[in-house]
């Protein structure tokens, strides 16, 4: 990208879910500002791929696969940022079962119970699991972002997935709560909440055309792409953000108005 600042030199970022979507999106800001970028994805061979191509352009990542809900696989992915560069600096907790791993689109009373397990396994307890892990990091060297990402879903109530928006809700609490515990150790917890996005990596026609009917109500009235979102995380993630803690930052294209 032209015109970048660079404002992340020297810092680590650790993302979740990175190798698909809006993850891989965030990755690649991360990096074209300067951090060194950590793929956390369950998808070893995307992870992988989207590092080479960091690499290839001069950038500097690495891909460790990473469960999120498994406590041991997200110690390993933390421990290995740290033996590969040191520390870690930014933590966006991106990784979520809606686009990539497909979940039920049916009212609540018909949700398996084995699929509201798993999407609070992965949506709740896998942010809880990495910021647990990282969070001793940071607390160490009185320093560190941390970027939880949510759904504008929370606002508009969306049927048809209550285990997702209620994972995202509680993703706004669990926000606010870890803001005021690590306040003092200068670390910043902050919250993105992305709207309707056409995050697939090949959406179908089918796919676009559904986007295309979730931009009504927006005030800009358009599609929302991943790269819609970089300048909220990079700002979040940089020092410019230094006195900012326990919000979300709603980037939706307007749709939603707090």
């Amino acid at each position: 990208m032209p015109g970048m600042s660079k404002r992340l030199e020297g810092k680590t970022a650790v993302v979740t879910g990175g190798g698909h979507g809006i993850g891989r999106e965030y990755c690649r800001g991360l990096a074209q500002e300067g951090a060194s970028v950590v793929i956390a994805e369950l998808d070893g061979e995307a992870g992988a791929g989207l590092a080479e191509e960091l690499e290839q352009g001069g950038l500097t990542a690495i891909s460790v696969p990473t469960d999120v809900s498994d406590e041991n696989s997200v110690q390993r992915m933390v421990e290995t940022s740290v033996e590969s560069f040191g520390s870690i600096d930014i933590l966006v907790t991106n990784a979520a079962i809606c686009a990539t791993i497909p979940m039920a689109r049916v009212p609540f009373g018909e949700i398996p119970p084995d699929e509201w397990d798993l999407v609070m396994e992965v949506n709740l307890k896998g942010v809880w699991l990495s910021c647990r892990a990282v969070a001793p990091i940071m607390m160490e060297q009185k320093r560190g972002k941390i970027i939880n990402i949510s759904s504008s879903t929370v606002f508009q109530g969306d049927g048809g997935r209550a285990h997702y928006v209620a994972s995202k809700a509680a993703v706004l609490g669990l926000n606010r709560s870890m803001a005021r515990e690590l306040g003092d150790y200068n670390i910043n917890v902050n919250c993105i909440v992305p709207g309707s996005t056409l995050s697939l990596d090949k959406p179908s026609a089918e796919q676009v055309a559904y986007r295309e009917q979730r931009v009504s109500g927006r005030a800009i009235e358009r599609v929302q792409m991943p790269s819609d979102l970089i300048g909220a995380l990079v700002f979040l993630a940089s020092e410019e953000s230094d006195f900012v803690t326990g919000q979300m930052l709603v980037v939706d294209g307007g749709k939603v108005m707090l």
